[in-house]
């Protein structure tokens, strides 16, 4: 079903008047001294101006530096929707440059984030999770949201979310679970992985897949996977028409066949045919990974016995303009052609 996109404007009724600012060094102090008015449209003029500004980096180094930080940390709880989102959008701004990453990771605002995950207008949660993301590309920010307790929250917030806010939240737990996956497991992250995986947004199944595969790369998150069921829905996505979603899906099947437990639920789902086709198809970019994955089915005697017909698709392989390909696809036949 199609979604309203999450407008940034204003509603109707607001004076988007800018505050007059000063020339020179002088315009951010005085806007961090309206910052703490008493008087609210000093205030919503004040963010304004202060969202232009923080478009340049160095300004965002003065404003650091200046200790507006903590002036907008604390406008992240006022009781008027206009502070919170004008606030949160300095603050997506300021996340945007890698000097404010830093000041924001630096000043504890991954935490003060924590009680916007509810708030209920629209474009405050979807720049809040805007912030997150963009700090938790970071390893320091990713850290900062798994000390946050956020993983959590999160993965409940995949549930109920506008898909534009899903995307971004899948794009924070797949940084995040790179460092970490005990809390997003024992939250039932992969439940709720395995139900976008059959989302109609291309993006979200793309994304999912990608969470999952991260998943996957840790021990237990293989275990978790096999458990829940989740390997016939990837074999089922390996035929879907976006090369993305091949991608993250053959990824994230390639991790959990490691396991022999992966292994046998990717045969019994049938895997072998469709990873094949994308194996002749020169053009997918799931190419690579399909090689892999198949090459772990045919460590088993009946997924050997099964390839052993099809060494001619792999032998082309052998002629790819990619090296990783031909290496891989040399590994496959030799494991494919492999006698005890």
């Amino acid at each position: 079903m199609a979604q309203p996109r999450i407008s940034a404007y204003l509603p109707p009724d607001i004076d988007p008047t800018k505050a007059p600012l000063a020339f020179g060094r002088r315009a951010l102090p005085k806007l961090n001294e309206e910052l703490q008015s008493p008087e609210l449209l000093t205030q919503q003029r004040a963010l304004m101006a202060l969202c232009d500004l923080v478009h340049d980096p160095e300004k965002v180094y003065q404003a650091i530096a200046l200790g507006f930080l903590d002036n907008l940390k604390t406008l992240l709880v006022h009781h008027d929707q206009i502070v919170r989102q004008k606030t949160t959008e300095v603050l997506s701004i300021m996340a945007l440059h890698s000097i404010g990453r830093q000041g924001l990771i630096q000043s504890g605002v991954i935490s003060a984030l924590t009680g916007l995950l509810d708030d209920p207008v629209d474009i405050c949660r979807k720049n809040t999770h805007q912030i997150i993301d963009m700090m938790a590309k970071l390893p320091e920010g990713a850290g900062g949201v798994l000390r946050a307790n956020l993983i959590p929250p999160l993965v409940l917030k995949l549930k109920t979310e506008l898909d534009e806010i899903q995307e971004l939240i899948l794009d924070t737990l797949s940084n995040c679970l790179r460092v970490e996956v005990s809390e997003a497991l024992a939250a039932g992250a992969v439940t709720v992985l395995k139900e976008k995986l059959s989302h109609s947004s291309t993006v979200i199944r793309s994304k999912a897949a990608w969470v999952l595969l991260e998943i996957s790369s840790h021990a237990e998150g293989k275990i978790a996977v096999c458990k829940e069921g989740v390997i016939p829905l990837l074999v089922s996505l390996l035929e879907d028409t976006q090369p993305e979603v091949q991608v993250n899906t053959t990824g994230a099947l390639m991790f959990a066949a490691v396991t022999p437990q992966g292994r046998s639920s990717a045969m019994g789902a049938e895997a072998i045919p469709p990873l094949l086709k994308l194996v002749a198809e020169e053009t997918s970019k799931a190419r690579l990974n399909a090689i892999k994955t198949l090459t772990l089915l045919a460590e088993l005697p009946e997924g050997r016995q099964t390839l052993l017909d099809h060494r001619d698709t792999f032998q082309r392989c052998l002629d790819d303009p990619s090296e990783a390909v031909q290496r891989a696809a040399q590994i496959a036949i030799t494991v494919i052609e492999w006698k005890p």
